[in-house]
Order: C-alpha cells, then sequence, then structure tokens
C-alpha cells in the first residue's frame, strides 16, 4: 500500500473555472431516438443533465491559468513566493512543452520555482495534492500551485452515448503551503494497469499516430460510432470497477487513519455520476448529507477537477468559516484511485467562477 502522512501542510485556497457555454442531454434527445422517458430515466438516475464545455479555441491551460489568478488575487499573496507548480492534466495544449511550463511563464512566476506535469485523469486532484504536500513537507517548496484540469469534451464523438452526454470540462487551482495550524493530511494511492484499456483514447500517440485510418468512424455493437481518435470508455467496466473498488479504498484509508467514517465531515468523491456514487455510499453506509453528489448534474464529469469542483459548488461558505474534515477519493483512468483524509481550515472557496 503506497502511503504517507503529513503535518504542518495546509491547503489555502481553491478555485474552478468552467466555460460559458452549456449542453444539456435534453437537447441530445435524438442520440437516444427520440426516447424522452430514456432521458428522463439518465437525469433521474445517472445524474447526467447539463454540463459546461469550451469552444475551438479554448483549452484547459486557459481555464487554469484564470483560476490561478482568481486564486492569487483572492488570497492576496505575491506570486514570486509561488515555487512550486503541478499541473495534472490529460489534455495539454502541446506534447511540449508542458502546461505548467507555459503558466509559470503566462503567471510570471518566479525563475526558482520547479514546474511539470503529471498525466493523470479521474484520480489526479488527489496524487497532486500528495505531490504538493510531499514538496512541501520536504522543503523543496513552500508554497505549491496544484492545477487540475480536463477538457475531455474535445475528445469524445458527438453519435456516443457513453461519452457524449457525460464530459464536461473546467481547470482548478489549488494552493498548499507550510502551516503552522495543526493540520494533519493523509493519502492513500493504488494502480492496477491491467485495466488500462477501460478508458482510452487508441489513436494520438506514438504507439498510434494519428492518420486517416484513425479517422475512421466505425459503429459498435451499442449503436456508438468512433473513431480511434476518440475517448473509447467500456462503461460496465468501470462501473463493476468503481462500486468494488472505491467502498474498499474508504474503509482502508479510515482504518489507517483509526478514523470513523462518523468523523469526516464530508465525503467528496470524484463526480463520475450520480449512480456510482450513491451506490458507494450505500454500501459504506453512508449519510447521504455528508455525500455531495449533485455537481455532475450541473457540470458533467470533468475528470480531474471534479473533486475542486464540489467543494467550491457545494461546500464554498462551511470551508471558507470552519475547520472541517474531508476524505477526499479519486477513481478511474490508468485504472488508478487514491484518497485522502485533509483538514480544511477557513479556506479561500469562492463559487464555481465561469469565463
Amino acid at each position: 500500500m503506497a502511503s504517507a502522512e503529513f503535518s504542518n501542510v495546509a491547503i489555502s485556497g481553491i478555485v474552478t473555472v468552467v466555460p460559458k457555454i452549456v449542453k444539456s442531454i435534453d437537447d441530445e434527445i435524438d442520440l437516444y431516438g427520440g426516447n424522452a422517458k430514456q432521458v428522463s430515466r439518465i437525469k433521474s438516475v445517472i445524474g447526467l443533465d447539463k454540463r459546461h464545455v469550451t469552444d475551438d479555441s479554448m483549452t484547459t491551460l486557459d481555464l487554469c491559468v484564470a483560476a490561478s489568478d482568481s486564486l492569487v488575487k483572492g488570497l492576496h499573496i505575491d506570486r514570486n513566493e509561488i515555487d512550486g507548480v503541478i499541473f495534472v492534466t490529460q489534455t495539454p495544449d502541446h506534447f511540449q512543452p508542458s502546461n505548467a511550463a507555459i503558466l509559470h511563464g503566462k503567471l510570471g512566476l518566479d525563475k526558482n520555482a520547479l514546474a511539470f506535469d503529471v498525466n493523470l485523469g479521474c484520480s489526479g486532484y488527489v496524487y497532486g495534492l500528495w505531490l504538493a504536500h510531499m514538496m512541501v513537507s520536504s522543503g523543496t517548496c513552500s508554497r505549491v500551485l496544484l492545477l487540475a484540469g480536463d477538457t475531455l469534451s474535445k475528445c469524445i464523438n458527438k453519435r456516443d452515448r457513453s461519452t457524449a452526454p457525460l464530459f464536461g470540462d473546467a481547470g482548478s487551482a489549488t494552493l498548499i503551503e507550510k502551516s503552522e495550524l495543526t493540520t494533519k493530511s493523509t493519502f492513500v494511492l493504488h494502480t492496477d494497469g491491467s485495466g488500462s484499456d477501460f478508458i482510452k483514447i487508441p489513436a494520438g500517440g506514438f504507439r498510434q499516430p494519428s492518420d486517416e485510418a484513425s479517422s475512421l468512424e466505425k459503429e459498435d455493437a451499442d449503436g456508438n460510432w468512433l473513431c480511434d481518435n476518440d475517448l473509447h470508455m467500456n462503461g460496465g467496466e468501470v462501473f463493476n470497477f468503481s462500486i468494488q473498488t472505491e467502498p474498499k479504498a474508504i474503509k482502508e484509508i479510515l482504518d489507517f487513519t483509526t478514523t470513523s467514517s462518523d468523523d469526516i465531515d464530508y465525503f467528496i468523491f470524484h463526480q463520475a455520476n450520480k449512480y456510482i456514487i450513491s451506490n458507494i455510499a450505500r454500501r459504506l453506509k453512508l449519510d447521504l448529507e455528508k455525500v455531495p453528489s449533485t455537481t455532475v448534474a450541473k457540470y458533467g464529469n470533468q475528470s480531474s477537477a471534479s473533486i475542486p469542483c464540489t467543494i467550491n459548488d457545494s461546500l464554498g461558505e462551511e470551508v471558507s468559516n470552519n475547520r472541517r474534515k474531508l476524505l477526499l477519493s479519486g477513481f478511474g483512468v490508468g485504472l488508478s484511485w487514491a484518497s485522502a483524509i485533509i483538514d480544511i481550515d477557513s479556506i479561500f472557496c469562492p463559487p464555481v467562477q465561469e469565463i
């Protein structure tokens, strides 16, 4: 078990930014053969409704730059005191240079700051927090800016019912720094690469470069149209992975920290969909009042940005004015999953912002 505990490291603020363009599953009824009852069931049971998506010109980098600017201004900090930048994304502007380096330049950060990208999706925010805590705790950095975001709407086929109504776009910025407060953070992280094909974009890398053949769309057994440049998701396998793995993961970190579920103020899961979250909560016998699950209906599945977006969307006033113990857990592409128990104390946490 990969695990770690940190003291005197704290989150100071979280900002999430989404694009202004909103799409709704109600406008995509043709995907379901015009079946209004099926669409209604998807909305009520799966929890899919609206999602915010970028236009052709806006990227993950743009969203995270906006989130970073808002965070720096809201915390009234000197950006020259930021000495670490971690950018978690699977939709970078370029293969090279890294999004972190470009963002460093756009923000005008000090040249002594380190900056690098992390290629992770649904578990990426928790992995990023672990990295940031480790960097601060080791003395490498005193203030780390963590960016987590994706624009997966650019990666899906509009005729694929399994992904088209699901993915929304977002970028987030979180500041992690040294603290004199008696805060404690614990992390447990996992990977199962045997399931790496369950969520995958087959073409576009050096194993299978994009070409004319990879752009050829084909209809699958369920009537969805896809090409190898599109995001492919095995919904059944992903669901089974989620409801089998996550309850064990939550019990694992609670046991590791000798914490009762009653001691956790809120459980913030990756917003895969409402049905998955409710199944996990039911298996763990959690109080649903402590498990926010409405963010996905407003913004879609935002990959690495879904956990910070949920905090901004559902807990803004709670964590802005109080000390709260949160259990964060992300799970998905990789396959990978990561959980953390973190003390949050009066941080800068405004409502979700649009650009």
